[in-house]
């Protein structure tokens, strides 16, 4: 038998039980839905009219989106969610309209995974799962509110993430404004010559395939043929954020290559700048921030243009300019599209054998190489303990500031995520470079004079010599010498000659690449764009959204062999002619015509990039969100020059995937005047994890945890010694302890009680079910301080409380409402359970002030009991409502302190004085006690130092 139903809880008719709180919270939960206790009201126009809620601060308060796992909420799972509950509910009795209420990222890979294996549709399942995590989240007593909530697979829902894709596609980027514009202005541009199209014809001279590939450089949302990540595991691309450090499939593990497909992208890059800068504003961890700011990447240095005979010019962006005079070969990544344009029919004369890679020719030799380096991951080709490999192009370049010709190679590391894809190599001065150049035998020239007695020449050299303070030599041509200048005003002279010249300009870079945004799968947004004949693409008009997922018969991408490489994706999508080739209208004027609808669909994240919107005004089917609610919620104000939501609270994963990505449709969205709001989230908080132990038998499988016995400091699952670690929490490693489990076991208010108090919210603690019962007897013991155990009366007096109990009530009222405030809720219980401790030892009957502030101070961590609490105390409205009580700074402050007298260092007495002494009265008293005049047994006093109220120091002559 559980402690919590042992004979001693259950001989009391009225003791609260497990039972009892079943009841209550049961009852209570049914009462707020009826009586729509958090519905947060709407502005209805201007505030003005509206005196009431314009009186109201507001706080939006929101989770991360949660998706509707299969496998149901652990214990783990709702941490969050009671924080922000417990918040808002502070927030509310602080007076403030708080909109708090939770949706469902549905779309995913998770769902189409189950329907391939089951044949059971993605929607029937993801509904199932949401039906019973929507009756667990319930059973918490978390105060949403329930008309806001939706699913992002309704298509109520998606019809706007649709409208959102075409509004970033149907837009470009002015770096002029520094903003997004509508393309119809673009194209006013070319028509009327404001803008020269890249060749310089008129634009009523290009095609129409021309204008569109015209217009997909510069749309914001645009299709293009590019270096992929295709998993043939999966049967789909992924973005980078989704493949592993070690080159493979985040979901399933599957062996990731890359490739070059036609794809979706949003430019977010075009945001980079913004992204970066608006950071300053936002009261985040500055954790999230520095990830987020080295995601960027932002660089300054310089274009460097290398021509190639016959091929244009192959473009580097380095931030050592300065050391051009040093670049004796160059390397472009094997993904680089000047690859094929460059090599030549054979290799010419004199290549050395061992740039050739023993192949016949550069074509072979490339084609072997680019299937090799295929194969690996960005942070395997990034290695610095590697071996260098690389092949020879059999193309040479010209260095524009010596004209010497130097090889071109590719080489796995060089990358097509960062800068150009292509470098020049300065091997003197890179340790890279030095490795390359060593392994293929190309020369080395020392541009920077090394601060060591190394010498200048570098094939001498063990090892690259880099420096920012050194001086450069061997630098010179006739026009140019950098010969003595320090780095710093190198750059800048040899940045000026390159753009006199017209070989390259000082220029910023970013790590950051445009997103991919495209799957390979059935269980997404359908985008609303169809081809032609001609295989442009148009979007399609919002009267004919949303464009619904249609049926078909097999869910699952076509997969390959995960090691194949050379395959290309077929979609689920692909397979339903009658939804693909369509005859439409689009109202452009041409009329009825055949198209072909896109089969790619979004990726998962296109939901969560615009959530905080729909909460606003969920049932809006004229317009994304009402201009006046999107103001009112999240427009800017003092302190948030960018607007957001108040407080968003979620895990520290999502640093550089949902936060980037939905930062960048806000301001899109707010760019083109949607939204007043330029940053989605103003305020973020990372909780923590809550972990638990993970068991281990001798082949590493975990078993039971709660099946694990502890015997003289070892583990034990039938009989046989298992490992212990403590780790994640989850059904896999079955340790999981699910939120109903308590519930039955203790109550929902106890659940709530523990989590909270397990410590800081923001820091990672391990459960343990055998301490959740310390909060249980707190509930126990509030209840039995107002509800007589026999009788089930009340027992509070209409009295004035004592002067001690006043003052341990107003210093918890005080601390309690500071830490809700500062979302320590730890602490504030560690408050609460003090003052209920002294109303227990003080015995007798509670006066009702007290009694009453105290369930108003348990209310926001404790709804449950603390409106049944309410109710018995003869209250008609709810709990949920009421004012938090407020300190009284006559009771916060200590009558009395305590005063350290120090004679020589020793203290020799100790004075129990007003905190509002002076230091003179301080002074006389500490002089006047008795054992200090004997300390001092007469002798003078040379120095009386006084720190009202806790020191005196007094220092004999």
């Amino acid at each position: 038998m559980s402690e919590t139903n042992s004979a001693a809880d259950v001989a009391a008719p009225h003791r609260y039980t497990a039972a009892m709180a079943a009841d209550i919270e049961a009852r209570w939960q049914d009462f707020w839905d009826a009586e729509g206790t958090y519905e947060a009201p709407n502005p209805t126009g201007d505030l003005a009219g509206d005196p009431e809620l314009a009186a109201k601060p507001k706080k939006f308060i929101m989770d991360m989106f949660p998706y509707p796992s299969g496998a149901g909420l652990h214990v783990g799972h709702p941490l969050g969610y009671i924080a922000t509950d417990v918040y808002a509910r502070h927030q509310r009795m602080s007076g403030h309209n708080v909109l708090h209420t939770l949706g469902f990222d549905a779309f995913g890979l998770p769902a189409e995974q189950y329907a391939v294996q089951t044949g059971t549709h993605p929607r029937i399942s993801t509904e199932a799962n949401i039906e019973n995590m929507t009756a667990q989240l319930r059973r918490l007593g978390l105060g949403h509110d329930k008309r806001r909530s939706f699913a992002t697979i309704e298509s109520e829902y998606y019809k706007w993430t649709q409208w959102i894709f075409l509004q970033i596609f149907n837009s470009w980027y002015d770096t002029d404004a520094d903003r997004a514009r509508p393309i119809a202005e673009l194209v006013a541009q070319f028509e009327s010559g404001e803008r020269a199209t890249p060749d310089g014809r008129d634009w009523s001279a290009l095609s129409a395939a021309e204008r569109a590939d015209v217009l997909s450089d510069h749309r914001l949302a645009y299709a293009s043929d590019a270096p992929v990540n295709w998993s043939p595991g999966l049967g789909t691309v992924l973005a980078n954020e989704e493949v592993t450090a070690d080159g493979r499939s985040e979901r399933g593990n599957f062996p990731v290559f890359k490739a070059k497909l036609r794809q979706w992208n949003m430019r977010i890059t075009a945001y980079a700048d913004r992204l970066l800068n608006d950071l300053d504003g936002l009261d985040w961890p500055e954790a999230i921030k520095l990830q987020q700011r080295n995601w960027i990447g932002r660089s300054e240095g310089a274009r460097v243009d290398f021509p190639v005979d016959g091929a244009g010019s192959i473009t580097v962006f380095t931030t050592r300019q300065d050391t051009l005079f040093g670049a004796t070969y160059m390397v472009l990544a094997p993904e680089h599209e000047l690859v094929e344009r460059i090599i030549p029919a054979a290799w010419p004369d004199g290549t050395h054998p061992v740039w050739t890679g023993g192949h016949a020719t550069p074509a072979e030799a490339v084609t072997s190489y680019r299937k090799q380096a295929a194969a690996k991951s960005d942070v395997e080709r990034q290695a610095e303990a590697k071996d260098k490999t690389g092949v020879f192009t059999g193309a040479y370049a010209t260095n524009p500031v010596s004209g010497e010709q130097i090889p071109v190679f590719i080489a796995d590391y060089v990358l097509m995520g960062y800068g150009t894809g292509a470098i020049m190599a300065v091997p003197a001065h890179d340790a890279r470079d030095f490795a390359f150049a060593r392994a293929f035998e190309l020369p080395m020239r020392c541009v920077v004079e090394p601060s060591d007695d190394r010498g200048t020449d570098a094939s001498t050299w063990e090892d690259a010599f880099g420096s920012y303070e050194a001086k450069l030599v061997n630098s010179a041509n006739d026009e140019i010498s950098l010969d003595g200048l320090g780095v710093v005003e190198a750059k800048a002279r040899i940045t000026d000659w390159l753009k006199e010249h017209g070989v390259g300009e000082g220029t910023v870079n970013f790590r950051l690449r445009d997103w991919l945004f495209s799957r390979q799968r059935y269980w997404g947004e359908p985008f609303p764009i169809v081809y032609d004949e001609e295989g442009i693409a148009h979007p399609l008009p919002e009267s004919m959204l949303p464009l619904e997922l249609p049926e078909v018969d097999d869910y699952s991408p076509r997969t390959f062999d995960p090691d194949d490489a050379d395959t290309q994706p077929e979609t689920p999508l692909s397979r339903n002619a009658d939804w693909v080739n369509v005859t439409l209208d689009l109202g452009d004027g041409s009329g009825p015509k055949k198209y072909r609808r896109e089969t790619n669909t979004m990726p998962n994240w296109a939901g969560s990039c615009w959530y905080e919107l729909r909460y606003l005004d969920p049932n809006n089917s004229e317009k994304l969100v009402d201009p006046a609610i999107e103001q009112y919620w999240m427009g800017p104000r003092e302190g948030q020059p960018t607007g957001g939501v108040d407080l968003y609270v979620g895990g520290a994963e999502h640093a550089v995937l949902h936060l980037l990505y939905a930062r960048f449709w806000s301001k899109v969205l707010h760019d083109l005047g949607h939204v007043s709001s330029a940053e989605p989230f103003h305020k973020l908080y990372n909780q923590g994890m809550i972990q638990a132990f993970v068991y281990r038998d001798s082949r590493g499988i975990a078993v039971p945890a709660a099946e694990v016995e502890e015997r003289d400091g070892a583990y034990y699952h039938e009989g046989e010694k298992v490992s212990r670690v403590l780790g994640k929490m989850g059904k896999s490693l079955k340790n999981a302890v699910t939120p109903d489990e308590i519930c039955g076991e203790y109550g929902a208010d106890t659940l709530r009680l523990y989590e909270m108090a397990m410590g800081p919210l923001d820091v990672s603690r391990p459960w343990d079910t055998r301490a959740v019962v310390g909060q249980y007897r707190l509930l126990q013991r509030l209840w039995r301080n107002i509800v007589d155990e026999e009788s089930g009366e009340v027992t509070v007096v209409d009295t004035e409380p004592g002067e001690d109990t006043l003052r341990a009530l107003h210093k918890a009222i005080d601390g309690v409402g500071g830490d809700m405030a500062g979302m320590r809720f730890n602490t504030a219980i560690a408050k609460v359970t003090e003052l209920n401790n002294h109303l227990t030892k003080a015995g007798g009957p509670l006066p009702r002030p007290v009694a009453e502030a105290l369930v108003l101070l348990v209310a926001p961590l404790a709804p449950h009991i603390a409106e049944e609490l309410w109710r018995r105390l003869g209250h008609t409205e709810s709990v949920v409502h009421q004012d938090f009580p407020v300190a009284d700074p006559a009771y916060v402050v200590d009558e009395t302190v305590t005063c350290v007298v120090q004679i020589k260092g020793k203290v020799r007495a100790r004075l129990e004085i007003s905190p509002s002494i002076t230091d003179a009265e301080l002074e006389a008293l500490a002089l006047a006690d008795p054992a200090v005049v004997a300390a001092l047994d007469g002798a003078g006093i040379r120095k009386v130092i006084v720190r009202a109220p806790k020191l005196v120091n007094i220092v004999p002559a």
